[in-house]
């Protein structure tokens, strides 16, 4: 089956399943998806995010807080490790750097992300990295606290041969978001040729970037087989072979949570 290594599932339109949550979930596995990530982005919406999914086996969750999040709750790396010690958290994130989004004094971006490998690094569970017109910096502050040491994922890898080729000897994983499926990311799909096959991850981020031949719609995990074909076809493989590496990468990096079958 599939999985969607990184979606924000508390965002997701509802609307469509009569904002039933379970009749969605229901649905999601009827359309092939048998494992989410669910990927915190802020302390503020962690415990209604928490409650939303803790009941279901379906579905990991994440804890930490997105490099464009200001004027948040700052965690401290303690506070991270406590609440990643709950049974169903499997990694610490999304973190990282957004020079895109985020302009002026970002020395606040460097230090957060920082604290999360050190959180990361005390309760040894991989990482979820966010990255975005920040490519130096991202890899050296990934070496320079030791990110290698946890291990991680470069979520919605939207950056060159060059960058995946350092995230991957630092022990990362790349994942690929709809973004592949756009015309404009040839480039994109040249570096899915290359990244190694145990090395592959696929996602939504749910409810953004959903692909074609849905982009600019919402976006839900079952949309994950679009990502899951196109990387399939830019590598010349069949798409089961495709799907079935990135279900075993994703439980490899990931583990299974307490509870899970």
């Amino acid at each position: 089956m599939l999985v969607d290594s990184h979606c924000h599932l508390d965002g997701v339109d509802l609307a469509p399943y009569d904002g039933n949550f379970s009749t969605f979930l229901d649905a999601t596995r009827e359309g092939g998806v048998g494992h989410m990530l669910c990927v915190s982005i802020d302390m503020e919406s962690y415990p209604d995010m928490l409650s939303l999914v803790e009941q279901y086996e379906q579905i990991s969750i994440s804890v930490g807080v997105h490099p464009n999040e200001q004027d948040r709750h700052e965690p401290e790396p303690d506070e991270l490790v406590r609440l990643a010690a709950h049974p169903k958290n499997v990694a610490i994130g999304e973190t990282g750097l957004d020079y895109f989004r985020s302009g002026g004094e970002l020395e606040w971006q460097r230090n957060r992300f920082r604290s999360h490998i050190a959180a990361a690094k005390a309760c040894n569970k991989p990482l979820i990295i966010h990255s975005r017109a920040a490519r130096e910096e991202s890899i050296q502050i990934m070496q320079e606290e030791g990110a290698r040491d946890v291990g991680g994922v470069m979520h919605c890898f939207t950056e060159d041969w060059d960058m995946a080729r350092r995230a991957l000897d630092l022990g990362f994983y790349i994942s690929f978001s709809g973004i592949i499926t756009f015309k404009s990311a040839a480039e994109l799909r040249e570096v899915a040729k290359k990244v190694p096959l145990d090395r592959i991850l696929i996602e939504t981020d749910a409810p953004y970037l959903a692909p074609v031949p849905h982009r600019g719609k919402p976006n839900y995990p079952g949309y994950v087989s679009y990502v899951a074909e196109c990387v399939a076809q830019s590598r010349g493989i069949e798409r089961e072979d495709l799907i079935r590496a990135t279900w075993d990468n994703f439980f490899c990096l990931f583990g299974t949570p307490s509870g899970t079958e």
